[in-house]
């Protein structure tokens, strides 16, 4: 990467210092380990030749660290705690990533990495320096996870039922319009009351009764010619000569006979079906009448709604449907509002629950961070964390911000704009022992956060750095010879010329190695005996 060929870092528990020159790569080796982590960073991590650049790290994880979560949501078992991340930069930029051999994507890398690393600087921006975050950090550093939760859930039942009154408040207010027009429409259904068919049924019985003047007289002529006198009684009597002949035919008229007794069934049928059609033919007069009226009307609401008419019972119904909710809609308008009141009641309490746990959890952090500063020289700066009324929401009504003022009687500003450079450094450094106090698990990384300062105050910063990192693991890039020294693991970052490339390596230092570099550090290029004894004093601390 870069400058960068092949490098190996194995990094310990507590304190990790690394040292160098300015220039000779400590810079790399960060956003190389940003690169890991899917931190968006630069994007040029490809040393000039190479056909890309790969970065590996590995975690061991303590059981229940927070990283098994995400694991475990994405199916990844991490084998005897061990957590390994790999990322590749190719030439042309294309970037692929795994995490124990799966392969995954940039936001998965960043979820990790959320939970494994944290890097603080004077340009940190990723918590401690973005009001935005003030106020998270704050919950976290009072245990205010139930209490926010509870919150939320009242937030959102709150806003649930907001939402329905709004809604029901809105189509009652669609159905009022329409009062007038739904009662008559409804009452004119209830008259009429039109059932599914009825349409063709008296449009059949419209034409039969309108056509029955013309086809009677044939209808019942053919009923005579069918009847005894007509052919029925011809029929009748060609039977009853056959039968009287049959004896003495020699069995020649069976089949003769047996078709005449089928025609004379087959007649009557016909026989019942034509006085059938002749008492449908008899009516009232102004049955017809009754039956267009019926007819018209149905047809004439179907047109006036748009429907068909066998469709008229169903569009009824739905009109029906829309004034029984006119008709009860005031007392479910009364119902959701007080569902609304005691939702607001209920998000009020826990608001104000969550307002006064945040305030206890401020007068404790304040109190600590008092405690902090001293020790970092800055005994008669003051740290306030700022809680005001905000705009209500799912976490409640507080803004939270964390100010500072530099001395008593100095205006107090956010911790960003109001600290000076070493005066930034040590507020950011109390504030995160402060934050961290039960937090364990995490690769806290500080870069040149010690920048500015020297002398007692850089040792201050440095025996804070050391006691943060007592239970954890703690990395540190710095130019202070006082952080360096209390540091337990020690690297050299240097820069060599090889075949006319520059390139970056990184050595740990033995106990001899580490006195001349922390007598480079405070001599400068020419490494004296009296610089030497200085940094055994230091290492002796």
């Amino acid at each position: 990467m870069l400058i960068i060929d092949r490098l190996e870092l194995e990094f310990q528990p507590g304190l990790n210092v690394l040292t160098g020159e300015t220039g000779a790569g400590k810079s790399i080796l960060l956003d190389s380990l940003g690169f890991v982590l899917g931190w968006r960073g630069r994007a040029d991590l490809v040393r000039a030749g190479a056909a890309q650049g790969e970065v590996t790290a590995v975690f061991d994880l303590p059981r229940g660290h927070d990283a098994e979560d995400v694991l475990k949501e994405l199916d990844i078992e991490a084998e005897d705690g061990e957590l390994i991340l790999r990322r590749v930069n190719a030439a042309d930029g294309r970037k692929t990533a795994w995490v124990n051999d799966r392969r995954v994507s940039g936001d998965v890398l960043r979820r990790l990495s959320d939970v494994l690393v944290e890097l603080h600087g004077q340009h940190d921006d990723r918590g401690l320096l973005n009001p935005r975050g003030h106020r998270a950090l704050l919950d976290s550093f009072g245990g205010l996870e139930s209490m926010v939760s509870a919150s939320r859930q009242a937030w959102k039942t709150l806003y649930e039922a907001r939402k329905a009154l709004a809604k029901a408040t809105k189509e009652q207010a669609a159905l009022k319009d329409e009062e007038e027009f739904l009662r008559h429409a409804v009452a004119e259904f209830d008259k009429l009351n039109p059932e599914p068919g009825e349409e063709a049924k008296l449009d059949a019985q419209r034409r039969l009764m309108q056509s029955s003047e013309k086809i009677a007289a044939d209808v019942a002529k053919a009923h005579q010619a069918l009847s005894y006198d007509g052919g029925e009684g011809m029929l009748a009597d060609a039977l009853r000569w056959l039968e009287g002949a049959a004896e003495k035919a020699e069995g020649r008229l069976e089949g003769a006979i047996e078709s005449l007794g089928r025609a004379l069934n087959e007649l009557a049928d016909a026989q019942s079906g034509v006085e059938s059609c002749i008492d449908a033919l008899r009516f009232n007069p102004h049955e017809l009448e009754e039956v267009e009226e019926r007819l018209f009307a149905i047809r004439g609401l179907a047109r006036k709604h748009s429907v068909l008419a066998d469709d008229l019972g169903g569009f009824a119904d739905a009109l029906r449907l829309k004034l029984t909710a006119l008709d009860r809609g005031a007392g479910d308008l009364v119902a959701l509002a007080k569902a609304v009141e005691t939702a607001e009641t209920t998000y009020e309490a826990a608001a104000h629950t969550l307002t006064e746990a945040r305030t206890k959890a401020a007068a404790e952090l304040d109190s600590m961070m008092a405690k902090e500063l001293a020790p970092l020289k800055m005994e008669r700066a003051v740290f306030w964390t700022q809680i005001t009324a905000g705009e209500p929401g799912a976490e409640g009504r507080d803004t939270v911000a964390f100010t500072v003022a530099t001395n008593p009687g100095a205006p107090a500003g956010p911790i960003g704009k109001i600290a000076s450079g070493g005066e930034l450094s040590r507020f950011l450094l109390a504030l995160k022992v402060c934050l961290t106090r039960d937090q364990s698990g995490v690769t806290m990384i500080f870069d040149e956060i010690d920048r500015g300062v020297g002398g007692a105050t850089a040792d201050a910063v440095g025996r804070r750095l050391k006691a943060l990192a007592s239970e954890g693991q703690v990395l540190v890039v710095t130019h202070s010879p006082q952080v360096a020294a209390l540091g337990g693991h020690h690297w050299r970052v240097a820069k060599r010329v090889e075949g006319g490339m520059t390139l970056s390596e990184v050595t740990p230092l033995d106990d001899m190695e580490r006195i001349d570099e922390l007598a480079r550090m405070l001599a400068g290029d020419t490494i004296t005996e009296a610089a030497r004894d200085a940094a055994r004093a230091l290492l002796i601390g």
